[in-house]
């Protein structure tokens, strides 16, 4: 007879007890249940507010023309290389800064055109272009 309560002994355990993993599934959430809205709040802190509205200034577009024989335009109106140099640095004073395109004829030589440039760029202009046409 002891030879069979051995046999049922020595027999293999085919499940495996849950109650142990649900009992500690269960501490844990509770845990977490618990410090999650103690580690939200532990810090509290009040920020200013600010009253302040957002400018949406657009800036300005100088046209500087240039025409075949090298006399200087500003938005249609002619004036000379010295009044080009202090309109410019009056303009690069402001801020926002205005763009400035270039149209040159093509028929003037370049010099008067990269004197023009070379004067924005050295009374501080940043926004700086050429306009041309597409070829038809």
């Amino acid at each position: 007879m002891q030879e069979a309560t051995s046999d049922d002994d020595t027999k293999v355990m085919n499940e495996i007890n849950m109650t142990p993993l649900v009992d500690v599934t269960l501490v844990l959430l509770i845990i977490f249940i618990i410090t999650v809205p103690v580690m939200k709040h532990a810090i509290s802190v009040e920020l200013p507010s600010a009253t302040a509205q957002r400018q949406n200034m657009k800036p300005e577009t100088i046209q500087l023309s240039v025409d075949a024989l090298g006399a200087y335009f500003w938005n249609q109106n002619a004036v000379t290389q010295d009044a080009l140099v202090g309109m410019l640095d009056a303009e690069a004073r402001k801020e926002p800064q205005p763009e400035l395109p270039v149209r040159g004829d093509k028929a003037v030589r370049y010099e008067f055109v990269a004197q023009a440039m070379s004067s924005a760029r050295q009374a501080g202009l940043r926004k700086i272009g050429f306009i041309t046409e597409p070829k038809h």
